[in-house]
């Protein structure tokens, strides 16, 4: 069973998908990339769940963000699933969803947790970098259902971190304050960050967020 840990090159794989056949690390190109699982098909958290993706395709798509998702059922099965998605939750799924009735993917980005089911997958989330590298790994019970407005939030977080040298603090949202790296000293503070700090501690430096205007 993979062990798959923050940094790591996510595993590339081919797969059967409601949108055809996907070689994962062609298919995501130069886009960061969210790759989740679901317990099975015809399953009431799922339907929301993939609802709900389907309606923030703009959002991820302006974050440069693909979504694929997977289950362990088969294509035929997904592919009635996704009736039932559009017609109940009013929307239409616009990502595919691979069939990985034979667990490879699973297996692979270790998406079954025997203690929780021997069978099928928890809802694992993976979020990956346009490097192709593994930035953020979240497990969720089959009981939870996701919130993707997090999602969001931790790739804006993660976007930003990449490109600037600054973390983001509990509970931040886009346009809020960050925080500057405490590897930048105070000297190197007004080159890179012209709109000013605040310094709270020596340790704990604020900044206006960098990439706004």
């Amino acid at each position: 069973m993979a062990t798959i840990r923050l940094g790591d090159t996510a595993p590339n794989f081919t797969a059967k998908s409601t949108e055809g056949d996907i070689n994962f690390h062609e298919w995501l190109g130069g886009s960061w990339g969210i790759l989740f699982s679901h317990p099975a098909d015809y399953t009431p958290v799922c339907t929301t769940e993939l609802g709900t993706v389907a309606k923030y395709k703009d959002e991820f798509a302006k974050r440069n963000v693909k979504v694929v998702a997977l289950s362990v059922d088969g294509l035929e099965s997904h592919q009635g699933w996704v009736n039932d998605i559009n017609e109940t939750q009013n929307t239409t799924v616009n990502f595919p969803i691979i069939a990985d009735e034979d667990r490879k993917v699973s297996e692979l980005y270790d998406m079954i947790h025997p203690n929780a089911s021997e069978k099928f997958t928890v809802r694992s989330v993976f979020v990956i970098g346009d490097d192709k590298k593994v930035k953020l790994i979240i497990t969720y019970p089959a009981s939870t259902g996701r919130n993707f407005e997090e999602l969001l939030r931790v790739i804006d977080s993660l976007q930003l971190t990449a490109y600037h040298k600054v973390a983001t603090p509990a509970n931040w949202k886009s346009g809020e304050d960050v925080v500057i790296s405490p590897v930048i000293t105070n000297e190197e503070i007004p080159s890179l960050f012209p709109k000013g700090h605040k310094e709270i501690k020596p340790y704990l430096r604020m900044t206006p967020q960098p990439n706004l205007d």
